[in-house]
């Protein structure tokens, strides 16, 4: 029989809310530093629940703007553990090729389908993809699979040191 009282139950402990962010460590706090790791897509995303790699619970909302940069360090309005950016491991695949050129032409092919890269000295990594995979491989570039962090170019308007204003295609 329901008597319109709800079971008490343990609440759960509130989510750290981080609303501030910067390059630098902020001054030492009591608590030690937390670390988040983000894929490169969720590093886009700035707004939104997220788990410390300890598991404590985190509410991002931060202002819109360029996504978050591995190394970065948020904070709460309120004080509270500091926690960096850490960027997770990914399921990429590497590109090389036996000439500069031919990793030239792969770039610039990918680039053609909006592929997000990070452009490397000798290599090219990208998110897994098998279609790509074969595509690279038939074009005799040498492809292997990694597990580790991706960051990919920020592209023409995104976040690289500014050098003028950005302006959209629209």
């Amino acid at each position: 029989m329901f008597t319109g009282v709800s079971p008490v139950s343990e609440s759960a402990p509130l989510p750290l809310v981080l609303t501030r962010r910067s390059p630098q460590p902020p001054p030492q706090s009591l608590a030690p530093p937390l670390a988040l790791a983000l894929s490169a897509d969720e590093r886009t995303r700035l707004r939104g629940q997220r788990r410390s790699l300890c598991g404590q619970e985190l509410l991002l909302q931060l202002e819109r703007g360029e996504p978050l940069q591995p190394g970065e360090w948020l904070g709460g309005a309120r004080g509270g553990p500091a926690v960096q950016v850490v960027a997770a491991p990914e399921t990429l695949l590497r590109v090389r090729a036996p000439a500069p050129l031919e990793l030239l032409q792969a770039a610039y092919h990918l680039g053609n389908r909006h592929v997000a890269l990070e452009l490397r000295a000798t290599e090219l990594r990208l998110l897994a993809d098998p279609v790509l995979a074969d595509l690279l491989a038939h074009r005799g570039l040498l492809v292997d699979r990694l597990q580790e962090p991706f960051c990919p170019e920020a592209g023409a308007y995104g976040s690289a040191p500014s050098h003028g204003s950005a302006h959209s295609h629209g």
